[in-house]
């Protein structure tokens, strides 16, 4: 697939700006016993609160904490890669608020929204990570869930080639209601919209509006196998290629050890995974395959190169613990690409 995906509006300075739940991931690892006996389902994401998140913790070795989130992984990959990418999401004047805001800026990514003194505390995630790498994530919304139009820098939007969105922000009302605005902002300004769909649960819960906002919006959709099946309702990724490529030009779908499928204007090709050792930890997988994919996007790669990019970076970041990369991200995508 030589085809490029091409942004050709060169005025705008910035190349992403990303919209997604502020979140300070806490990394623990735990047995399979840990999950059963908590009523987890393993891979899954579970919204907990305050008081479930403090029992949770209570018998549990705190390994790892890092700003997190979906969207907030993605961006600050991009900032890894060289790019100039913003990040705007909710947080309090708190500890896990200062906490976030601090380490996401250590990568260079722009972080400017005003922390909230009143309301929900920040948003933590806590991440289990169980010995066949999985990850199960309980996550508290607090800060986030309050996220709403005021929260967004519209200038930002108009400005940039990209806007990421993530779903997981539909789970919340007003969330939804900024998410919306910014869509529209974006595509009265030429800003080419991305969405990663985040969570066969999250897909669950918000079928229809989720293809009503593709169909009138998306110009780029990033998803598993597992959201797209859930979003049809189907059994087979077959259909699902034919039904997503009706309502959106470009489509990418990651197959985990399979690879993953470029999807565009109906024609597919795939992409093979790099292994890049053991694996350890899944989590930031998606989300850091999408940053490396982007990134190709933002140098007007071609698009099956733009593939490959994003399987390096995911290939990675699963033999490490956590969703920051411990080595240069754009000496590993040189050192590895074909």
């Amino acid at each position: 697939m030589e085809e490029k995906y091409w942004h050709n509006d060169k005025k705008k300075d910035i190349d992403l700006v990303g919209l997604g739940n502020a979140i300070v991931d806490i990394i623990v690892n735990v047995e399979d016993q840990f999950l059963e006996v908590n009523n987890l389902k393993k891979g899954s994401m579970n919204l907990i609160n305050s008081n479930e998140s403090k029992d949770l913790l209570e018998n549990c070795q705190v390994i790892k904490k890092v700003s997190g989130g979906s969207s907030a992984n993605t961006v600050v990959c991009l900032a890894e890669l060289g790019d100039n990418v913003q990040f705007i999401g909710r947080v309090k004047n708190d500890y896990f608020g200062k906490f976030f805001s601090t380490d996401i800026k250590k990568s260079n990514t722009i972080f400017n929204t005003p922390p909230m003194n009143e309301g929900p505390s920040s948003a933590h995630s806590i991440i289990f990570i169980t010995p066949d790498a999985q990850r199960t994530m309980c996550t508290y919304l607090g800060a986030s869930v309050e996220f709403e139009p005021k929260d967004i820098n519209y200038n930002s939007i108009k400005n940039s080639k990209y806007l990421y969105l993530e779903g997981y922000l539909w789970d919340s009302e007003l969330a939804k209601n900024a998410f919306i605005k910014a869509a529209k902002i974006a595509k009265e300004s030429n800003t080419k919209i991305i969405l990663t769909l985040s969570d066969s649960f999250c897909v669950d819960r918000h079928r229809e509006s989720f293809l009503e906002l593709i169909d009138n919006y998306i110009d780029v959709v990033f998803c598993n196998e597992s959201e797209v099946l859930s979003l049809f309702k189907k059994n087979d990724l077959q259909s699902c290629k034919k039904l997503i490529s009706s309502i959106c030009e470009l489509v990418i779908i990651t197959l985990g050890s399979k690879g993953s499928l470029v999807i565009n204007k109906g024609e597919s090709e795939e992409v093979k995974p790099k292994k890049l050792g053991n694996i350890i930890d899944t989590t930031g997988a998606g989300d850091l395959y999408a940053g490396g994919f982007i990134h190709g996007l933002i140098k007007n790669y071609a698009l099956k190169r733009c593939g490959e990019m994003g399987s390096i970076c995911a290939g990675y970041i699963i033999t490490q613990l956590g969703s920051r990369s411990n080595i240069d991200l754009q000496n590993l995508i040189h050192s590895n690409l074909d």
